[in-house]
């Protein structure tokens, strides 16, 4: 990646700045001739470091706010892997409230979550030991004008003393050379040692994988699953908090719910709705609370949804109403989607091994009309449960 450094640093001089002005919302299909005409007059490097600098902050507008990411510089490891905008505020926003008023961020990648900190009035020292992600992450603070409050330094995470911060944020990275990694330990830097580091610090948040088993939650955390519009994003490990407390927070927001220990919610036949909870409600394991906040109880113990008889609107959910029940029948949804005349139909699927694009090739919805079709387990058995959004 260090070979892109000098391109990158080109990027900054004036005629950098003045090429990367030219060919901002340059659409793919006019990538070639904009570039053929640039470089008439442009070095050919510069050229494609700038349009290539004005497709990685196309792909950053998903993550950052549009008049953030049309200054911020990007690397493709930073776009993937940087945190969503959103969810930065919001751990951001936790340490303010805390009293933190000092990080460090060791990890901290092309800067997103050093901005967050920083416009949260935290002071940050940001360390990254790629030459070319630290320089990103100060042109980043240098561009949002956060400078005075971001120190960048280029250096091992694992040597840098962090005695006088009021709290140590980490973000190892959970990709190698062949993708994403699922063990703990063989994150870079791995989880102990993360761990061992916020254990030394007055607080620490540690940003992990939402997939995160709870049996590797280490005692002394605090661990809270965050989603945004529903997508399950991140999970994050937070010392000096309230340890053994599990949350699920939704943005934007937020709601949080606390877990209270509460038993699982017993079997019961189908009620009129049934409840989807929120993907973080589901891996911070506290579907029971909400079962128990609707009244409602498990299609069947192995799954993720919850049936009650009465309609009980809350954030960490999304209610259906159910019309229809039958066991799992092809031939029979299809004649029943004939008659309502349903076109519009979503699949939603929990414990089946049907995949929904399947299922509506099969049976060819046709009409006017929209409804949404559960593949389930019902007290074991393969079910279909038909319904609608819940009004």
């Amino acid at each position: 990646m260090n070979d892109l450094l000098p391109s990158f640093q080109a990027l900054l001089t004036p005629e950098g700045r003045a090429l990367l002005d030219e060919v901002r919302g340059t659409a793919p299909a006019d990538e070639l001739a904009v570039a053929t005409r640039l470089r008439r007059t442009h070095p050919p490097e510069l050229v494609s470091a700038a349009i290539g600098q004005a497709r990685l902050r196309q792909r950053a507008a998903a993550k950052f706010p549009a008049e953030d990411a049309e200054r911020m510089f990007f690397t493709s490891n930073g776009v993937e892997q940087s945190t969503r905008a959103v969810v930065a505020a919001h751990r951001a926003a936790r340490m303010r409230d805390m009293g933190v008023t000092s990080v460090a961020d060791l990890c901290c990648g092309i800067g997103g979550d050093a901005i967050a900190l920083a416009r949260a009035g935290i002071r940050v020292l940001a360390v990254d030991r790629d030459p070319l992600t630290a320089a990103v992450a100060r042109a980043n603070a240098e561009a949002l004008g956060l400078d005075g409050l971001i120190e960048v330094r280029e250096t091992d995470v694992t040597e840098v003393d962090t005695t006088g911060y009021d709290a140590v944020f980490v973000d190892p990275a959970r990709r190698g050379g062949r993708g994403r990694v699922f063990d703990p330990e063989a994150y870079s830097p791995p989880l102990s040692w993360a761990v061992a580091k916020a254990l030394g610090a007055p607080r620490a948040a540690l940003k992990i994988a939402p997939g995160i088993p709870h049996e590797a939650i280490p005692a002394e955390a605090e661990a809270e699953w965050i989603s945004d519009g529903g997508d399950v994003k991140e999970a994050v490990l937070w010392f000096g908090t309230e340890p053994g407390l599990v949350r699920a927070t939704l943005l934007p927001g937020p709601r949080t719910l606390l877990g209270r220990g509460l038993p699982d919610p017993a079997v019961r036949p189908v009620g009129r709705y049934l409840y989807e909870p929120d993907g973080a409600v589901i891996r911070a394991h506290l579907v029971a609370e909400v079962a128990e906040e609707v009244g409602g109880g498990l299609l069947d113990a192995t799954i993720a949804y919850v049936t009650a008889d009465a309609l009980h609107p809350t954030p960490y959910a999304t209610a259906y109403e159910i019309t229809d029940q039958m066991p799992f029948n092809l031939k029979k949804l299809k004649a029943l989607l004939r008659e309502r005349q349903v076109g519009n139909l979503t699949v939603k699927k929990r414990g089946s091994a049907v995949e929904p694009e399947e299922l509506r090739r099969k049976v060819k919805p046709q009409g006017p009309n929209a409804a949404t079709v559960f593949l389930t387990r019902v007290a074991g058995a393969p079910t279909m449960l038909i319904g609608r959004p819940a009004r």
